[in-house]
């Protein structure tokens, strides 16, 4: 059973979260961000995980805390619940559309933490979301998975499209990596024998 929960409590969040890598796509996301419940929704959704997650955060101040945290808190999920990692596919890539934006992600879960992030936003916001957050949550996100990430935006104007492109780019991408090899079942996918 590949899965995970965890709990994270800080002076400015308090998240629980659930995930199950071998599920259908099923969320129950409640943030306290909007845009950051509905990009979460669809991450769950296109790399088929079942996800629960709940933040209360001090949105007051503003999105970041919050959305770092739950990175933070889904990175270390991912990586719990892969365990050894035997018998992953452990790489995955794909170029996703999204209307006019087209977005590449590519995932090595190698242990190693690494963001490469190429995107950028027409606007400073997504409603009342700060688009430099994207970058920040994937940064989180792949330091705590242990994952190396890759994402590069190829085309795009409309900022709401590229956000929603990367994240279900990364979501398609991390559901090949994570998939079960039916050539090698057993094996962890390094010459090291570890990963």
């Amino acid at each position: 059973m590949r899965r995970s929960a965890i709990a994270r409590k800080t002076a400015e969040t308090d998240i629980t979260l659930t995930l199950d890598l071998d599920g259908t796509g099923k969320s129950s996301v409640d943030t306290g961000v909007g845009f950051l419940d509905h990009m979460l929704t669809l991450f769950a959704r296109h790399g088929r995980f079942d996800l629960c997650v709940t933040c209360k955060g001090d949105t007051g101040v503003d999105d970041h805390h919050s959305t770092e945290d739950i990175a933070i808190t889904l990175g270390k999920a991912f990586r719990e619940a892969l365990g050894d990692k035997r018998g992953i596919c452990r790489y995955a890539d794909i170029t996703l559309p999204m209307d006019e934006a087209l977005v590449l992600a590519a995932v090595d879960v190698s242990g190693r933490g690494m963001l490469c992030f190429n995107a950028s936003f027409k606007t400073e916001k997504i409603g009342t979301f700060d688009t430099e957050l994207v970058e920040e949550f994937f940064i989180a996100f792949a330091t705590n998975a242990g994952i190396t990430l890759h994402i590069r935006q190829l085309a795009g104007t409309n900022s709401h499209h590229i956000a929603e492109a990367v994240f279900k780019a990364v979501a398609r991408a991390l559901r090949g990596a994570v998939a079960k090899d039916p050539d090698a079942p057993d094996e962890v996918p390094s010459t090291k024998g570890v990963l």
